[in-house]
């Protein structure tokens, strides 16, 4: 009678792929992960197959969100009232947990970099008390430079100055010199540190999030990072457009409550409570809209998905990267198929060339649904989307699955007529800049190429 020999490393090496695939079940089971179906099957294949990779990686990279789900069926909901049919924005909103609609006044919407910049500095320069500033980059340029000098000459007046710069951000920008700015008496942190791998911080979970915050009552937001391209261009080369604003009121306090939330976040502290205040009945007013790890749901995925689904007439969008996940891409498909006018616009070259190049898969389908796709012959870097009358949003996210499923990020949802309508004739003069996308048939080897490509890049 023969018997079947196991090798011992054979063993070992099943009893690892067992942990790793019992760690992947209990971690996703405990924590209530909702993954999208490529990645889970993705990651068991990787912790199956080379688990000696796979775990390390799914320990690092696996989770995307701090808080858990929560569970809808606790209590009975009471019938709800009546609501105007353009009210599902703000009701979607609050279902998920963000903030109340709030009040503001005041609105300028930068469409170039000279007023962004010079609506940046009156902001910064009118803080008598507190001033406290979120952003990705920081550039090691003459902007970079201008921004820094000025929360300087604030902290040495005495007015209370918070700096939070993304960590991996900081090496984008040129490395920001962090001891010059605390000898300055500038308080800074580094919202997750790209070589502290331990601790609560996941290496690829950035903060995108642009704030700018006067006293509480002066805001400062969009897409434009701290670095000379968002503003005036350099060496030769002119400026990317974007679109930031600034206003004033108690909606201001919302978005420092939410700079406060990061703050604490990255000193490891405890979140501090949310203020709320209602508006009055003829004042216009916005609604935060806080998407990332910090939130159970995919806030501003979910509500352009249902966008898609409630437009009645017209969808105009602009992001400098579309790299949808299939949700976003189907609700856009299916509006483009039910007869709603639906815009994209886009750089015909941005500057990330990865992205450039699996684009066209998304555009390609939407393109044969009846969308209208233009390309601007300059870098368009600007994030927003105005649905009907009904909604214009604005802020730093990218119409991509990082800033959808990954980034921590920052969208304000305006609801006044007239402030709706400024937005749109924004996006309205990019697109007459703008020459129409011509979808071709893609070779095989193309169309390989950019699925894997895709598969990769929704992994990391």
């Amino acid at each position: 009678m023969t018997i079947l020999h196991i090798p011992g490393w054979l063993s070992v090496h099943g009893l690892v792929v067992a942990l790793g695939l019992l760690i992947y079940v209990l971690s996703s089971h405990a924590m209530q992960k909702r993954r999208d179906p490529t990645a889970a099957i993705s990651w068991v294949l990787a912790i199956a197959l080379i688990p000696y990779l796979g775990l390390p990686l799914y320990l690092l990279f696996g989770s995307r969100k701090r808080l858990q789900a929560r569970n809808l069926s606790i209590k009975p909901m009471p019938p709800p009232e009546p609501l105007p049919a353009d009210a599902w924005p703000r009701q979607l909103a609050a279902a998920m947990g963000q903030p109340p609609v709030e009040s503001y006044g005041g609105l300028r919407v930068h469409a170039e970099g000279r007023e962004a910049l010079q609506a940046l500095f009156e902001v910064i320069d009118s803080a008598q008390h507190a001033l406290s500033l979120c952003t990705f980059i920081i550039g090691r340029d003459a902007i970079g430079n201008a921004v820094l000098a000025r929360l300087a000459a604030q902290a040495q007046r005495g007015v209370k100055v918070r700096l939070m710069v993304d960590g991996f951000g900081r090496l984008l920008g040129g490395r920001l010199s962090l001891h010059e700015l605390k000898a300055a008496g500038v308080e800074v942190i580094l919202f997750g540190p790209v070589l502290r791998l331990a601790g609560r911080s996941r290496p690829n979970l950035r903060n995108h999030r642009k704030i700018v915050v006067a006293d509480g009552v002066r805001l400062w937001c969009g897409g434009r990072n701290f670095a000379a391209e968002y503003f005036e261009g350099a060496e030769g080369r002119p400026p990317w457009r974007d679109i930031s604003f600034d206003l004033h009121g108690p909606f201001a306090a919302q978005a420092l409550d939410l700079f406060n939330s990061d703050w604490a976040y990255a000193n490891g502290a405890a979140r501090p409570p949310r203020r709320m205040v209602a508006p009055g009945p003829d004042e216009p007013y916005a609604q935060l809209i806080a998407s990332g790890p910090d939130q159970a749901d995919d806030t501003v995925h979910n509500l352009l998905v249902t966008g898609c689904f409630k437009a009645r007439t017209q969808i105009v969008a602009v992001t400098p990267y579309f790299v949808p996940g299939e949700a976003l891409l189907m609700a856009l498909v299916l509006a483009a198929r039910r007869d709603v006018v639906v815009d994209l616009i886009l750089p015909a070259h941005s500057n990330h060339h990865l992205a450039d190049f699996v684009r066209h898969r998304a555009l390609r389908a939407l393109a044969a649904a009846g969308g209208r796709i233009w390309l601007t012959p300059y870098m368009l870097h600007a994030k927003a989307m105005v649905i009907d009358g009904d909604l214009a949003m604005s802020g730093s996210a990218n119409l991509d699955s990082r800033s959808m499923f990954l980034n921590y990020e920052l969208m304000v949802a305006f609801y006044a007529p007239s402030d709706i309508r400024r937005f749109a004739e924004v996006l309205d003069a990019h697109r007459a800049a703008a020459v129409p996308y011509r979808a071709g048939k893609p070779s095989l080897w193309r169309d390989f190429t950019e699925g894997l490509v895709l598969w990769l890049g929704f992994q990391l």
